[in-house]
């Protein structure tokens, strides 16, 4: 019943483990949840705060959920019985003279200068005893103990831990943090500027963090530098940090600590708590590039011409309702009022998720499915009246170049015209960047398939110099005009309308 040792300085968790240590030397209890999706080093900052706690004179005992609640209530009456729960009272409730869990928790309430961590508690509704929720502060786990009580867990809603919880919602590292991670792991591979590109191209995560730091500080591997593996990751991802373990399937444990296999334990869970399309609705998200998804693109429609499941409103809002819970999607706040709203995961999620897609045909009706939804989205947007639709085209943006490149040559002049007409709504919005994106990447596309010389290309590099004008890069916008103006006389001839 020991806390694991934590093998290296804990960095960038300095806020949380303050407000942890304020709960354990404060007069009074109490409950904190660490929470967050798996892979952001929940148990760690709860084996540092323990530390903390026992150097601090505090009695420290760590209790491992195993999915197993008569488990977890043996374990809880052990740490009462270390507390001073005497032996008597014990037989009083084995022998049923007296409730097992309010024996314990009665006695917690009277006792003061402990700290009992619950690590992993990623089945809440599972803890009991009986069937009611953790919110309702009848089962194992209570903030009414003399005592701090904490919880690590990948569920994240407030619904679940009830209003006297300190909810300890885990983000991944900042840049700064995240690169002192790499160096503290591998001193010697690089500068601290390289460590921190790299933490950043690893999203903060951790479990990523602590992969690339551990390769990169064994001599024998090939890639020795931080450059170096941050760009063996654009080539070798799947070797890198999506390679399979042999033994995650049958071990949670070990699943828990390899990158390409911590959040199936999530999705795993999410399928035996009846969200089926989970797995699927985050393998579609994975699809689209690092950047906010609308929600209004994600409809039933789209999910099943996608994967051929049935689905409906009611289950694909619970599907992201559950990657939400567990930490696994974003919604990023709106910045004004009329924006819609919004979906995003964790780069190393997408990435993650979009390299081990386990079906037959991941690229052909997946993403023919996807890209026509974008176009009809599109479409949609392009229609709505004044100012309504602006917010989503600014959305749909950076997804639309994926869908040109994969529509071209077959159906380039569709998908074409689709980012034409998102661009001129960018356009409207006043969304310069978005439509500079959109403009370029036309040009493009049309400069490789129609050739240079093809006026629709001419008419898209004079739509760019706009653009750039708007932009405020008027020398550029004006050289490319002139350019414009002198080909278009070249080819068409100079009397042509």
């Amino acid at each position: 019943m020991n806390p694991p040792t934590v093998p290296a300085p804990v960095r960038g968790r300095e806020a949380e483990l303050e407000r942890i240590g304020a709960l354990v030397r404060g007069p009074g209890g109490g409950m904190a949840v660490v929470c967050g999706a798996g892979g952001l080093g929940k148990t760690t900052l709860a084996a540092e705060a323990a530390a903390q706690a026992r150097a601090d004179g505090r009695v420290v005992v760590w209790i491992r959920w195993r999915d197993d609640p008569e488990r977890l209530g043996q374990d809880l009456a052990q740490a009462a019985h270390i507390l001073g729960l005497p032996e008597a009272r014990l037989e009083e409730a084995r022998t049923g003279r007296v409730s097992l869990v309010d024996a314990v928790w009665e006695h917690l309430a009277t006792v003061t200068g402990w700290l009992i961590v619950v690590d992993n508690v990623d089945t809440p509704t599972r803890v009991g005893p009986g069937s009611g929720p953790p919110a309702a502060y009848r089962g194992w786990l209570r903030p009414h103990g003399g005592g701090v009580l904490l919880v690590t867990t990948r569920d994240t809603t407030r619904q679940t831990w009830g209003p006297d919880a300190d909810l300890l919602h885990l983000q991944p590292l900042v840049d700064d943090a995240a690169g002192t991670v790499l160096l503290d792991a591998a001193p010697l591979a690089g500068t601290e500027a390289e460590a921190e590109a790299l933490a950043v191209r690893l999203g903060g995560l951790p479990l990523a963090l602590n992969a690339a730091g551990t390769y990169l500080s064994v001599p024998t591997s090939r890639h020795r530098t931080f450059t170096a593996y941050q760009h063996a990751l654009e080539a070798e991802f799947a070797d890198l940090l999506g390679a399979e373990h042999p033994a995650a399937a049958t071990g949670p444990a070990v699943a828990r600590r390899v990158v390409r296999h911590t959040w199936d334990l999530s999705l795993d869970q999410l399928h035996s708590d009846g969200y089926t399309l989970a797995r699927p609705v985050l393998q579609l998200l994975a699809l689209l590039e690092p950047a906010p998804v609308p929600r209004t693109l994600v409809t039933p429609e789209l999910v099943t011409d996608a994967t051929g499941l049935p689905a409906t409103a009611a289950t694909v809002d619970a599907a992201l309702a559950g990657l939400h819970q567990y930490g696994l999607l974003h919604t990023p706040e709106a910045d004004s009022s009329a924006a819609v709203g919004q979906l995003q995961l964790h780069p190393l999620v997408r990435e993650v998720t979009a390299h081990t897609l386990n079906r037959p045909e991941p690229t052909v009706t997946w993403l023919t499915a996807l890209d026509e939804h974008l176009a009809r989205a599109v479409e949609v947007v392009a229609g709505m009246p004044g100012r309504t639709g602006w917010p989503t085209a600014r959305l749909l943006a950076p997804h639309l170049p994926p869908h040109l490149d994969r529509n071209t040559p077959h159906n380039f002049s569709r998908a074409r015209n689709t980012l034409d007409i998102l661009a001129e709504a960018v356009r409207a919005a006043g969304a310069t960047p978005e439509q500079l994106l959109l403009r370029r990447h036309v040009l493009d596309n049309e400069s490789r398939f129609l050739g240079h010389n093809h006026p629709d290309t001419l008419a898209s590099r004079n739509n760019l110099a706009v653009t750039l004008n708007n932009l405020g890069e008027h020398r550029q916008a004006a050289d490319l005009h002139q350019q414009v103006l002198t080909d278009r006389q070249r080819i068409l001839g100079p009397d042509h309308p």
